[in-house]
């Protein structure tokens, strides 16, 4: 007898590869541990090769937690969708860390020991509708040795630069103490002594900010060497550097420094000299790197000021006077800076004034991208005319701009060589032992108080007023550039949120066509009611006239009309939306069955191919 038949052969079958699957899932679960392999066209899932040496460098456990009001979200799908997002990057850096990193995920709901947790660590309480129902999302690190960094809330906007914030804080927690910054200034931005007024000054407010976050070195005027432990240089209005300086400038930029230069054609905030005559002044308020910048080929022209017609600013030289427009001082908005870049992407508002502009020469080595750029309706003007102005609306004579922007501020980066060929000896390099990275900025008086904080004493201490995004953009320059090469290499990705090409084309189309309709029905419906506010015209006291019976029916006819108009407006929306219903019921219908269907045809094609195998065999 035999064991197995046709018929029961299908009974036997199917429980075995039931079993033989649960077996296949089981063996893939632990063979395939830690096998990702992503699949999405901006590698969303991919780390970027800067954050996996930041994860190989890791020397001690770092723990992480994410504080995330699961049940105070649940009403908010798209926040949720990125939470995830969020959740998964962690995840994946968890996986390879190789046992550095610790996630834990803490929902701190209200009147909960995780809210006073989440609390002291800072983190940001965000109101929702609900009278006391508040949002949590904010991660938080900490070290071996006590060390801790958060971000108070994780911004959905900001997802580009998810994996850059993350990396940064777990690149923070890894570093033994705060990074060193040397300040060489030509301006009087740290605290001092103000003749004037005869009493000590705080300084510029940036220069505060970066004194609580890094060790500030104030280098004494022309310094012949740039300290080994220096991780960031800042230049600030540099004059007549001797050459001596400029060449300890270059080899600590070669040896793998980093450089931030502020130069300027006319520096608006430098101090009059005192008993100097005024006609010297004029060739004292420029600032530039002449020998270093004309080696790098990068051109910057110490005479020449950029007005634009679309940013400039109004300004009230007068108080008796109205404002009128300074086509050198710029309110800087988004579309004039740099969104893929960390140092001035997701900034509102920059303002400068007297900037000078920025180029590459043809066949230079290095590489120039744009931080912050004019307008096309830009041109560049003699700075002394600036300098001398007494009336800004004297700019607007004889203002002609060109069709090309310029650039005010950017990065430069690529191998260098030096300037110096003739000099020798221990320690000096002829050529960058790495890539550089130099941000320059073609204005000095960005950092002035006056273009972007207004500060007033509270109680004896100072209070802020910020009014534009001068003190982020430098902090922004200064934060980058003191991280590893690891952390300023982390790229920004695209949104993980991809929207539907064809639904948004189908409704821009239709809205088109519903547009130029309902305008058209609009148009019908503004004549039908001037004619029936003709028909009714009030009397001499207010009363309503009696109208005729043609007067009348002609009235009927009109709302009629009107009623009809109406209605086709409604019509038109209906179709709008229908449309747009339809396409997301036609996606819907290939996400849940194409992939079936198409498993379906495949299995069918194969079971074809079988089969007219075998009859050819047996034939």
């Amino acid at each position: 007898m035999k064991l197995l038949t046709r018929r029961s052969l299908p009974a036997i079958a199917l429980p075995l590869l039931a079993v033989l699957f649960f077996a296949a899932v089981a063996l893939s679960s632990v063979a395939l541990r830690g096998l990702r392999i992503d699949l999405t066209e901006s590698r969303l899932y991919t780390l970027s090769d800067g954050t996996q040496r930041i994860l190989d460098k890791i020397d001690e456990t770092i723990a992480l937690k994410l504080y995330y009001s699961e049940q105070a979200s649940r009403e908010l799908p798209q926040f949720r969708l990125y939470a995830q997002r969020v959740r998964e990057l962690l995840e994946e850096m968890v996986a390879r860390s190789g046992g550095k990193l610790s996630l834990s995920v803490i929902d701190p709901e209200p009147f909960s020991e995780a809210e006073d947790e989440a609390a002291a660590h800072g983190l940001q309480a965000v109101p929702l509708g609900a009278p006391g129902q508040t949002l949590y999302f904010g991660l938080v690190g900490s070290n071996s040795t006590d060390g801790e960094s958060a971000m108070p809330f994780i911004q959905p906007d900001k997802e580009a630069f998810l994996e850059y914030d993350v990396a940064k804080l777990i690149s923070t927690l890894s570093l033994d103490q705060r990074p060193v910054l040397a300040v060489l200034s030509g301006l009087p931005t740290g605290p001092g002594f103000d003749p004037m007024a005869g009493r000590p000054h705080r300084g510029w407010v940036f220069d505060g900010q970066l004194a609580e976050f890094f060790e500030l070195r104030r280098l004494q005027a022309n310094p012949d060497s740039i300290a080994e432990d220096v991780d960031l240089l800042m230049l600030i209005h540099p004059k007549a550097l001797p050459v001596e300086t400029e060449y300890a400038i270059e080899q600590f930029v070669m040896r793998g420094g980093r450089l931030l230069v502020f130069v300027d054609p006319e520096a608006e905030a430098e101090p009059a000299p005192a008993m100097m005559d005024p006609t010297q002044l004029e060739s004292t308020r420029s600032s530039n790197l002449p020998t270093l910048f004309a080696h790098w080929g990068l051109e910057f022209a110490p005479d020449k000021v950029v007005l634009d017609g679309r940013h400039a600013l109004q300004v009230q030289p007068d108080p008796n006077a109205p404002p009128v427009r300074h086509l050198a001082v710029l309110g800087l908005g988004r579309d004039a800076l740099n969104q893929n870049d960390v140092v001035s992407a997701e900034l509102d508002l920059l303002h400068f004034a007297s900037a000078g502009a920025l180029s590459l020469r043809e066949g230079a080595t290095l590489k120039l991208e744009p931080l912050v750029q004019s307008s096309g309706s830009s041109v560049l003007v003699d700075a002394e005319r600036v300098r001398l102005l007494s009336d800004p609306s004297l700019l607007q004579d004889d203002f002609q701009p060109g069709n090309s922007a310029y650039v005010l501020a950017a990065r430069l980066t690529g191998k260098l060589t030096s300037a110096f060929p003739d000099r020798a000896g221990d320690g000096h390099l002829a050529e960058s032992l790495s890539d550089a990275n130099i941000v320059v900025v073609a204005d000095t008086d960005v950092l002035s108080d006056r273009l972007w904080v207004q500060v007033q004493d509270f109680l004896g201490r100072p209070s802020y007023n910020v009014f534009a995004n001068n003190g982020d953009f430098v902090y922004n320059a200064v934060d980058n550039l003191v991280g590893n090469a690891d952390l300023i290499a982390v790229r920004t990705r695209a949104a993980s949120r991809r929207p539907f090409e064809r639904v948004e084309q189908l409704r821009r189309g239709a809205e088109q066509r519903y547009r130029s309709k309902a305008d058209e029905l609009q148009q019908q419906l503004d004549v039908l009611e001037q004619r029936l506010a003709q028909l009714q015209p009030d009397g001499d006291a207010g009363q309503a006239q009696a109208l005729t019976a043609a007067q009348q029916a002609e009235l009927l006819r009109f709302q009629d009309d009107k009623l009809r108009i109406r209605k086709e407006l409604r019509e038109v929306q209906r179709q709008l939306n229908a449309e747009i219903e339809a396409l997301g019921a036609q996606l819907k219908l290939i996400n849940i069955l194409g992939i079936p269907l198409l498993l379906l045809l495949i299995a069918l094609v194969v079971a074809i191919n079988r089969g007219l195998r075998r009859r050819h065999a047996q034939g």
